[in-house]
Formats: C-alpha cells, structure tokens, sequence
C-alpha cells in the first residue's frame, strides 16, 4: 500500500493553502493614483482634506486616500480622471511637495493589514521609462586630484612649509613647485606619510624650480572609480525618490554604467533632467583687494579667479572654497521676503555648519559669492559625424554682503524662476552626483503597449498550458489529471513567491513561467513512463507506483539541478529583463521539484493508496 504519513500530507496542504493566499493580491489589479510626499512638510489629515476639497470643487470623485508613512496616496477610477486631478491638485499644495502619478495595488483591505502585496511589474509589462547612464571616470580622477590640491595647501601650510605654486597637471597628477630641495625633501616626508596612496617624485624644470610630483596609485584610481560610482547610485536614488517614482530598478551594469528604470513615469522630459543633472554649489569669498579689470586684461592675481554672473559681469573670487554642496542635508525653495524673487533655504549638517561658522566669523562685512557648477553634455554634428560635446557651466548666481556670522541655515538668491529654485533644491536635497553622467540610451514603454505585452505574453503562456493539460489527460488518463493540479498548484506557488520576495515581474519572466510550466511536466512524463515499465515488467500496481517514484527521483533532480545551477548564472551575470526570467525560472523550478513528486504522490496515495488494484489508469 502507498500511503503519507498524516503529517506529510498537512505539510502539503498547508504549503498550497499559503500558497493560495499569498498569491491573492495578484487578483485584483492596480488602480491610478496620485502620490503624494514632501521632504520639508509633513502629510496629515489636514493635506488629505485640502486635497479632497479642491478636487471637490473641480468634480472629480476620487475612490479612496490613505497615508503610509509620510506619502498620501489617492485612488481613481481610470488614467483620465488621474491626469485632470494632479494638475489640480498640484495647484492646491503648491510649492514644496511633490505629486507623482502611480499605480496602487487594488489589493483588499485585509490582505493588505496582513503585509500581502502583489508582484511588482517591470518595465515593458506597466510601461514608464528605461535610461542606460555612463559615469565620467575621468571626470571622477581629475575631481579627486583637485581636492588633493586643496588638501597639499592646508598640510603644507599646517607645517610651515612654503611652496611657490601647486595645482593639477593637465596631463594628471598634482604638481608642487618649491624653492630649494629642503623643503621639496621635508615635503615629500610630510606627504608621503598622509597620503599612503600617492606616488610621490622629485624633479627640476628648465628654470630652475625644485618640483615634486604626485600621482595616484592603481589602488587609489580604482577606489575613486569605484567610489563615484557606488556614490552616484546612491544619489540617483535619492533623485528617483524625490520625484516620487514607486517600484524604482536602479542597479550597476559593467564598471561604469548604471541602468535606471522608472516604472509608471510619463514626464520622461522631467525625468531626464533630474537624473542627468550635476549641479552642486560653492561658497568663495569675493576678492576685494585687487581690481577686476586686472584679471580681464589677463593679470589674474595669484590665488584669485575670474567668474561671470548671471548678467555676464565679471566677479573675482578667491580660489579657496569655503564650504561645498557635500555638507547640505536639507534644501527648499521659496520666496524671499526682501526682494519678492525666488530663493533657496539651505541647511548644513552639523560639521558644515562649524565650518561654515568659522569661515564667516572673521569676514562680516565682506562679500561671499554663491557659484553654480552645472556640467551638460550635447551631441552635435561635426563634419557629418555625431560628437558628444561636455560644457562645465560655472556662474556666481547670488553675492551678498555677510552681514552676520553664519551657521546652520540661510538663504541663496539671485535665482531666473520658481522653477529653477525648485530644481535647485531638489538636487541640493539628493546630493551632488560624485561625477557626470551621460545618458547613452533611452527608451519609453508606453502603458497601452505594457497592457498588450501583459495580454500576449498571458494569453501565450495561457495557451501552451491549456496544450499540456489536453495531452496529459489523454495521454495518461487519470495520472494526467493529477499532473495537471500539480502545474496549477506550480504557478500559484511561483506567483506566491514573487509576491512574498516583492519581486518584480518582466515579459521575459512571463516567458520563464512558461518553461517551467514544460519542466513540470516533463517531470511527471519521467515518473509515469517509469510506472508503465514497472507495470509491462509484471509488477504489482502498488509497487509500480512506488519505484516508478523512487526511481525517477534521481534523473529528476539531476535535471533540474544543471538548469538551476544556470539560472543562478544568468541572474549573477545578467542584468534587467536577462535578471527578470532567471528569478522565475529559478522559483519555478523549485516549486515543480515539490509540486512534480511530493503533491502529486500525496494525490496519487490518497485515490489509489488504499485499495486493491488489478490495475491502473495510466
């Protein structure tokens, strides 16, 4: 007789039954909506009412609003009615908040109190947005040699050191002139024990100049790459977060590229300039003590740089950099109570505050200017061929006479719009990127094509599906029946799976649901062959039963192993969609092991395990 021990079979019955609930909220859809957060406000009862009353007033009914953390999302009933109501409701908040279309899990209440969620769907299934960025690395070297610079000043300067000039060498590496070999010598010393990771060499030019040159080791190069790239991820992140995009794919791909999907964005313009931005702030004090006519004429006083304004004027500022855009934690924009125009509130985390604290205290009275750093990048056409072109846009947009010590808040002026400013502070709040990056590739799935791509790629899988459960139950009868449960029961475990790990769902995930779909099955054909061949043998119904499933084990999980063991390859290797069809293909192949031999003989045991067969319907 072939029978489970009872508690084989509670195992199998719990495991499909949580299977079953976990893979509910794939039911019941998304539904339009508009997210709403802000960094600088909080979202309240009183936000949600504020909301429902302008949409009131325009006649638009939404279905439901709820607050999760520090987001407000409001329901719709179809995509038109969500694209009217964020125009109004963005006009209601005004500044400082930010209202992203998105869709929301229709999932029922009491799933969702029980922390189930559906599935995520990629990109080519809900449509939305698909950036291939590549970081400048060299753009991320010569950023690295120029804080080297500013750190050789104050080290130097800290051991009473003199040097005649230093900065960076166009061709790389940092170059240190000095008077005499003693204090070329006593520098080395000095900077070779501070910076492990510099190659340090000693030399003379043709006039005579004691020289001291610095290069960065492999170690250190490949750390700064590494560096700016973990650290542009990061800020891409943040960028992405602030404009509100759920379900995000942000990930490496190579040495110097990050892939940027954002599922469900239809103003990609936008999108695009948030990402690509690099915009960073620096405070220098304006040089007051020589004449700006001088640095026209090409007399630029040591220590001294000419900037232009807004309104193309020349402004001298000091080389020192006071304080850098890396110490802001919080930025926000809006009206300057003086002047009437747009302005930016800049917060400092607390070591940025004393510095900013202490470069200002000696210098109230004097003027500090505001320098926006930009880097964009255009393709143009040279002679018939595409050329990419980098232009690094550095203008004082505010200087302003300090007029008291400053610390951990104030406010920047002299911005074009309300726009600029909101950008501004957007940008200032998610962090400079560590280097540029270039959009390479682009492309836009629009949502009608991800509804399409969903009802083919369904509607295939479906199809092929339905063709085995027709050949299994005439090829094998009752055994065919059971083998057909066992493939339902396999994709609602692998859905279950993709919801409980909130992974997201591709086209080519769809088509790795398919073949394991063909796994399963192929996996039941090996056990029922071998049940026939115990039965043409001579043995007995029951015994046949039970070698037919013991036997076949062993070619099963050899199978199943070397196909598991590529797709681990794929998802480690690959990336998006490639990423997209290992995670189903890996899931489903786990769950046909189990669905394939254990429920199907737990079904089989209970219709044929205790009876006397002179047969069997196979």
């Amino acid at each position: 007789m072939n029978r489970y021990p009872l508690w084989k079979y509670i195992l199998v019955l719990v495991v499909v039954v949580a299977g079953i609930v976990l893979a509910l909220p794939n039911l019941y859809g998304k539904d339009p909506a508009l997210q709403v957060s802000s960094s600088s406000a909080e979202i309240s009862d009183l936000t949600r009412l504020q909301i429902e009353a302008a949409l009131d007033e325009a006649g638009i009914t939404a279905q439901s609003s709820e607050i999760s953390g520090n987001n407000l999302v409001v329901r719709f009933a179809d995509e038109e009615t969500q694209l009217r109501a964020q125009d109004i409701v963005e006009k209601s908040l005004g500044r400082g908040y930010v209202v992203a279309l998105n869709l929301a899990p229709a999932t029922p209440v009491w799933l969702r109190r029980n922390g189930l969620e559906p599935m995520f769907l990629g990109l080519d299934l809900r449509g939305g947005v698909h950036f291939l960025m590549e970081v400048d690395m060299d753009a991320a070297v010569r950023q690295a040699e120029e804080r080297y610079v500013s750190d050789f000043r104050t080290l130097l300067r800290e051991n009473k050191l003199r040097y005649r000039t230093i900065g960076r060498q166009q061709s790389g590496g940092i170059m240190v002139r000095f008077r005499d070999a003693a204090e070329r010598d006593a520098a080395i010393k000095v900077i070779g024990d501070a910076y492990r990771d510099l190659q340090l060499t000693a030399g003379e030019a043709d006039a005579g100049d004691i020289e001291l040159h610095a290069v960065m080791n492999e170690t250190a190069l490949n750390e700064t790459r590494r560096f700016a790239l973990q650290q542009n991820i990061t800020t891409l992140r943040k960028r992405v977060n602030e404009l509100g995009v759920a379900e995000p794919v942000i990930q490496q791909q190579g040495l110097n590229r990050v892939v940027v999907q954002l599922p469900g964005v239809q103003d990609t313009a936008r999108a695009k300039e948030i990402l690509g931005a690099t915009a960073t702030l620096e405070f220098r004090m304006v040089d007051e003590q020589h004449a700006v006519q001088d640095a026209l004429d090409g007399k630029v006083p040591a220590g001294a740089r000419l900037y232009y304004d807004r309104g193309n004027q020349p402004v001298l500022l000091k080389k020192q950099v006071i304080l850098t855009g890396d110490y802001i934690i919080d930025a926000a924009s809006g009206i300057d109570a003086t002047s009437g125009g747009p302005d930016v509130t800049i917060t400092l985390d607390g070591k940025g505050a004393n510095i900013f604290s202490r470069a200002t205290r000696d210098e109230v009275g004097r003027r500090m200017a505001v320098v926006f750093i930009e880097t964009k990048t255009d393709t143009v056409e040279e002679g018939g061929v595409l050329v990419k072109k980098k232009e690094f846009i550095e203008e004082v947009i505010n200087v302003a006479v300090i007029r008291e010590q400053l610390g951990k808040r104030f406010h920047i002026t002299g911005l074009d719009s309300t726009q600029e400013a909101r950008n501004l502070a957007l940008l200032l709040r998610a962090g400079a990127l560590a280097a540029p990056i270039e959009i390479v590739e682009e492309r836009t799935v629009g949502p009608s094509l991800g509804r399409d791509n969903i009802k083919k790629g369904s509607f295939s899988a479906l199809m092929g599906a339905m063709l085995v459960f027709i050949f299994m139950v005439i090829y094998y009868r009752v055994f065919g029946l059971v083998a057909n449960l066992a493939l339902v029961i396999n994709v609602v475990l692998v859905v279950a799976l993709l919801s409980l790990l909130q992974a997201t769902l591709t086209l080519p995930g769809i088509a790795g649901i398919a073949l394991t779909v063909g796994m399963a099955v192929d996996a039941n054909v090996l056990i029922y062959e071998r049940i026939r061949e115990e039965l043409h043998n001579g043995n007995s119904p029951h015994a046949s039963i039970h070698a037919g499933y013991e036997r076949a084990f062993i070619t099963i999980w050899d199978s199943n192993i070397t196909t598991l063991i590529s797709a681990l390859f794929l998802f480690a290797i690959g990336t998006g969609p490639i990423k997209g069809f290992a995670v189903t293909l890996s899931l489903g192949i786990v769950c046909s092991m189990f669905s394939a031999i254990t429920v199907t003989r737990a079904i089989v045991n209970l219709i044929f395990g205790g009876r006397r067969l002179a047969g069997l319907p196979i």
